[in-house]
């Protein structure tokens, strides 16, 4: 079987500045993501998170740490480049997955405010 690196994207907003609503924003993006796209953990190269500079109150990183099978994926937090009447209080993700070249379409995922970034893609499947 041949195999291919994929890139899939994400980003969903929170609607405050607390660890309890980002884990839970972080937690809904990543099964949604595992989910539309069959990726067993064992798959993810890496995760890069970035937040806008309006959340502090957890690094993203930290609750995908938490997540089954996770433990080996290599994470990284950043802060998104500030641009004036930007989308507040977002979280992207960027993953690094391995995959079979056979693997159906890659599903991006766009959700609750996030979905005005990229409408395209919020609720259709597109190749990496």
């Amino acid at each position: 079987m041949d195999w291919r690196t994929w890139a899939i994207r994400g980003a969903v907003t929170v609607t405050e500045n607390t660890e309890a609503a980002m884990a839970e924003a972080v937690t809904e993006l990543l099964d949604v993501l595992e989910t539309r796209n069959q990726l067993d953990p064992s798959c993810i190269i890496s995760a890069t998170f970035s937040v806008t500079r309006d959340l502090d109150a957890i690094f993203p990183a930290a609750v995908a740490r938490r997540r089954p099978g996770w433990d080996s994926v290599a994470l990284l937090d950043v802060q998104h480049m500030y641009v004036e009447g930007s989308l507040p209080y977002c979280i992207r993700v960027l993953l690094h997955v391995q995959l079979p070249i056979v693997h159906p379409a890659i599903t991006h995922a766009y959700l609750r405010g996030a979905e005005s970034l990229r409408p395209d893609l919020s609720l259709t499947s597109t190749s990496a």
